[in-house]
């Protein structure tokens, strides 16, 4: 499968983690959405996204070092609806500034609330108006 994902993550605790190229960024506790997108196997990406044994690469490797990825949605969408995504993500929750968006020019494709995430998230779907596959729908080896 080809597609967007969302990554749905949760952090215990508030700190400030090393973030690559970045350097020292501050994470509050809660909740986070994280949005990527896979054009040659989504559900190998996601794999690699939850294992815990793989070489730091993108900026989100570093932060699930410390965060617990809670859901997996994904959208059998093209890579350009990955940015048009973002910006509605940026409009509903806070931005973590310059986070894993090197190669476009959002402003984040990382998002923090403490809020629930389940009334937040269906506002999203309504809006891009496509049916999400859930984590446990994918299949994931």
């Amino acid at each position: 499968m080809k597609g967007i994902y969302l990554l749905i993550i949760g952090l215990e605790k508030e700190m400030i983690k090393e973030v690559g190229s970045l350097g020292d960024v501050m994470f509050q506790r809660g909740n986070y959405i994280y949005i990527g997108s896979a054009q040659n196997s989504l559900e190998a990406r996601v794999a690699r996204h939850m294992s815990s044994q793989k070489k730091k690469h993108w900026h989100i490797d570093y932060f699930l070092e410390e965060a617990e990825i809670k859901e997996v949605l994904a959208f059998e969408l093209g890579s350009d609806k990955e940015c048009e995504l973002a910006q509605m993500l940026d409009n509903k929750f806070t931005r973590v500034w310059d986070f894993g968006c090197s190669d476009c020019s959002c402003d984040s494709h990382l998002f923090f609330t403490e809020k629930d995430l389940g009334e937040l998230l269906d506002s999203i779907f309504e809006e891009i108006d496509v049916e999400p596959i859930k984590g446990s729908e994918l299949e994931i080896q």
